[in-house]
């Protein structure tokens, strides 16, 4: 094995880690999944992968990239909802960062430990949600819309991982 193709592996390879590690915590995470996806996909480039695959993997990062990016930028003027005056629909804008994470848990020419770990992430934030229920009169006032949510992410990086890990039987 040469030494160039090695070295694409480890890029992927530590960029799938750096998207598992960042994915405990998707909003603090969201640097590491940013800079893990784009490790694969500079990884898949650099390896010659299937054309395809490369650009499957340029749009996860793209994807992610501009949903982090708005993230960052909702946070930076003070948040959405409640006392900030902007609307919850401004959370649109972070789909992409969510339609990236999905692409990259069913991603095409990922690993199979991957996918077994991103189905442990989904296990962690459907049991997110049951912490937050959990706790019953402590969210008086507080929705449950933000937690709903991620435990919907949670249910679909599951559907998409066993997908993922039955197609590679």
């Amino acid at each position: 094995m040469d030494t160039g193709s090695q070295w694409t592996r480890r890029f992927r390879a530590a960029g799938f880690v750096a998207m598992i590690v960042g994915a405990v915590d998707p909003l603090e995470g969201s640097i590491l999944i940013l800079i893990g996806s784009g490790l694969v996909a500079l990884g898949a480039y650099l390896e010659r992968d299937d054309r395809r695959l490369v650009v499957y993997w340029a749009v996860v990062f793209a994807l992610i990239t501009a949903g982090v990016a708005a993230m960052w930028g909702l946070t930076a003027v003070g948040g959405i909802g409640g006392a900030s005056g902007r609307s919850m629909w401004w959370s649109v804008l972070l789909l992409p960062y969510l339609a990236g994470w999905m692409l990259a848990t069913w991603g095409r020419g990922s690993p199979r430990w991957f996918s077994w770990l991103a189905a442990a992430v989904g296990l962690w934030y459907l049991a997110i949600l049951a912490m937050i229920v959990l706790r019953g009169p402590a969210l008086q006032g507080q929705g449950l819309a933000a937690p709903l949510v991620l435990a919907v992410i949670g249910l679909v990086t599951i559907a998409g991982s066993a997908r993922c890990l039955r197609k590679s039987t």
